[in-house]
């Protein structure tokens, strides 16, 4: 068992490293680049050389290219030939005059060997200065490592690079991690100086109660807002919600500032640092709903699973035992209709009935109302529901046909007998294997369910990501399903061959 595993998470690992290529490359090599910023209100506003630079600046946010520009190149050679700022930074205003001096000729001489191409444009009539920029398409293969490489965010004490002001400000970081009494809350709390979280492990009143900030997950950032990604869909919402807080300076006011996540930085300003008293301060804020986007579609996805198996496979079983019986052409009439009708009909359709006729919300409302999960759950069932009928109906067939049926009821067993210890057995191997794929699926979110109904879960992620062009939310989306799809398929087998001693994963292989 032990060396299979092993070998299916390794395979597992050049799975997911060719499905995010693949990803890679649709989005970033063979999509337009350009439709990436088409819905950025902050690009539509910029003029003539202003917006050339802006272009540029989001194109190496998102790893579309390297990017160098000669205010970068100035700084290093003021330092190196020690200067100032401004004397290095003598951009000439035309394109002619920049040709000639030879400091911005150094900078176009210096990239151009190194494979950039140069944008060089003169001073004009909507903008202060002339610009000179080097970039540089980034390579496909390099953008893949960094994606894997910078996955997961271990914290450690070295991580805060305190500047000379920040020494003269604040005073040199203590480094280290320690156990001691949360000021929040008055519970224990693990935190740290000079990592890039404060609190490193920390208790509240918030599912899942207990937080950590040692390993994070870096599946990249929303091309909106910056906001990390993994951070957003895990993250509670609602509307910002104040609270009485005891600041660490001893002050007490209502705030919505989560202080839990206070992380480091740099630069700090005299306010922040009268208010932290240290270089740490909070990044996100408290929210009045109870649920993130994966706890919604978690939820949703996990009661209809239930309810899924626990009606399919008793109907599959009953449709088998009185095939070709009126119970057998109902339930079978009910399979096709399923079948039949588009999902989106289908959904439609269910929900107009269930607000007309039941009076069920069938529109997710401001905060929680429990029947709001009908709906939903309901129309996310009777679809699966359908699908696991007809296979527990025809696995059940396979077996009630199959030689060792006949040879048993030959040998005088009686029929409930056959039916309990081998006929239900045998048909509901195949049926094991899939449960585990059903709750991890459960995770990502029923894409048409949740936009018909308003449901805000991880359904609308990818549609959302694919109308804005969000690449990077895209990639870590796809890498996100594909994590559980390869986690369903080694649990479903491992499952199976639990239910089924014939089974075996030993360096033998195959059944036995």
């Amino acid at each position: 068992m032990a060396g299979y595993v092993l070998k299916r998470l390794l395979r597992s690992v050049l799975s997911l490293v060719a499905v995010i290529f693949i990803i890679m490359l649709l989005v970033f090599q063979l999509m337009n680049r350009d439709a990436v910023i088409a819905k950025d209100s902050n690009y539509s506003k910029q003029k003539g050389n202003n917006k050339i630079v802006y272009k540029y600046n989001l194109f190496s946010k998102y790893e579309y290219v390297t990017l160098k520009t000669y205010s970068e190149y100035a700084s290093n050679y003021a330092k190196e030939n020690n200067i100032t700022f401004d004397e290095a930074y003598d951009l000439p205003q035309n394109v002619d005059e920049i040709e000639k001096d030879s400091t911005s000729q150094k900078f176009i001489d210096t990239y151009s060997k190194k494979g950039y191409k140069i944008v060089c444009k003169s001073k004009s009539a909507d903008t202060d200065s002339s610009i000179l920029i080097a970039y540089k398409d980034r390579n496909i293969f390099e953008r893949l490592w960094n994606f894997f490489s910078h996955l997961f965010f271990v914290d450690y004490v070295g991580y805060a690079k305190q500047t000379e002001e920040d020494i003269a400000k604040c005073g040199k970081i203590k480094r280290g991690i320690y156990i001691t009494k949360d000021p929040i809350n008055g519970g224990l709390c693990i935190m740290g100086s000079g990592t890039k979280n404060k609190y490193l492990l920390y208790f509240d009143n918030v599912y899942p109660f207990v937080h950590q900030n040692f390993i994070t997950l870096n599946l990249g950032t929303r091309f909106q807002s910056g906001e990390d990604f993994f951070s957003y869909f895990t993250r509670r919402q609602g509307s910002p919600v104040s609270q009485e807080t005891v600041l660490p300076n001893g002050e007490v006011e209502n705030s919505a500032f989560d202080y839990h996540r206070r992380v480091f930085t740099a630069n700090i300003s005299d306010r922040d640092y009268a208010i932290y008293q240290d270089q740490y301060v909070q990044d996100s804020s408290l929210y009045t709903d109870g649920l993130s986007m994966i706890g919604y579609s978690f939820i949703i996805g996990i009661i209809s699973t239930i309810l899924v198996y626990f009606i399919g496979v008793p109907l599959g079983l009953l449709l088998a035992l009185k095939k070709d019986k009126i119970a057998d052409k109902i339930g079978n009439l009910y399979i096709i209709f399923i079948m039949a009708v588009p999902s989106l009909a289908y959904i439609y359709m269910f929900a107009t009935f269930g607000n007309k006729w039941l009076h069920l919300p069938n529109n997710w409302p401001t905060g929680t109302v429990p029947l709001v999960y009908f709906l939903p759950i309901i129309s996310l069932a009777l679809p699966s529901i359908a699908s696991l009928m007809k296979w527990t109906r025809r696995y059940m067939i396979d077996q009630m046909t199959s030689d060792y049926v006949k040879f048993a009821r030959s040998q005088g067993f009686s029929e409930f007998e056959i039916f309990r210890k081998h006929i239900l057995k045998n048909a509901l191997i195949p049926i094991v294997q899939g449960i585990p794929g059903s709750i991890l699926g459960a995770l990502t979110g029923a894409i048409i369910t949740e936009r018909v109904y308003g449901v805000p879960g991880m359904g609308k992620l990818l549609t959302d990501a694919i109308d804005f062009y969000d690449n990077g939310v895209i990639v870590g989306i796809s890498f996100f399903y594909a994590l559980l799809s390869i986690a369903s398929l080694i649990l479903g087998d491992v499952l199976m061959a639990k239910v089924d001693p014939r089974i075996s994963f030993s360096s033998g292989g195959g059944r036995k």
